[in-house]
């Protein structure tokens, strides 16, 4: 079952969709046409296939956004524009993290595609800002409308949580949980 999280809520890439400190934390767009710095411990060129696989300790920047992972490709159009190739597509796997100066992303696997400026992340994905956690199989989200949904159908486990701020998929596969809420005088 695909559960959407509103728009507002997701506005960019990991959106400020939680509540910390009793204030909304301002709504950030990504600019997805920044340019991409990248590092590694190895670098295949594959100019025939027109990609290039990078692995070991892979970090990549975009804007403020960054990427880790143990292994990534980039695959690219094979026009270069300015002495640079034009990149298209990211797909990362192993302990992939993506990072937002106050969200984190966790998950197996994740394709960047930076054509429709959609990024999704698969395989025990978790979704944290400040003491609040979303669990779910698959992530999507769209850069430009700042929708994302999470599917909770692949997660193992059940039960609702009894920890405020966490959230865990129902063995109907629904994501469901508790977010924190500030307190009031």
């Amino acid at each position: 079952m695909r559960r959407a999280v509103p728009a507002l809520l997701l506005p960019a890439l990991l959106p400020a969709f939680l509540v910390a400190g009793g204030a909304a934390i301002a709504q950030i767009r990504h600019d997805s046409a920044a340019p991409i710095d990248f590092g590694a411990d190895h670098i295949e060129l594959q100019d025939k296939a027109n990609r290039a696989v990078l692995s070991g300790n892979v970090a990549v920047r975009q804007a403020d956004m960054t990427l880790n992972a143990a292994r990534m490709t980039v695959a690219y159009t094979g026009q270069v524009v300015g002495g640079s190739p034009q990149v298209s597509r990211l797909d990362a796997s192993g302990g992939v993290l993506v990072k937002r100066p106050d969200q984190t992303a966790r998950s197996q696997f994740a394709v960047y595609d930076l054509n429709r400026r959609v990024i999704t992340m698969l395989g025990a994905v978790s979704l944290t800002q400040a003491a609040n956690t979303i669990r779910g199989g698959r992530l999507t989200i769209n850069l430009d409308t700042g929708r994302a949904v999470i599917d909770g159908s692949s997660v193992a486990g059940g039960g609702s949580s009894s920890t405020p701020g966490s959230v865990s998929a129902a063995p109907s596969g629904r994501v469901t949980g508790t977010f924190s809420v500030p307190k009031r005088n």
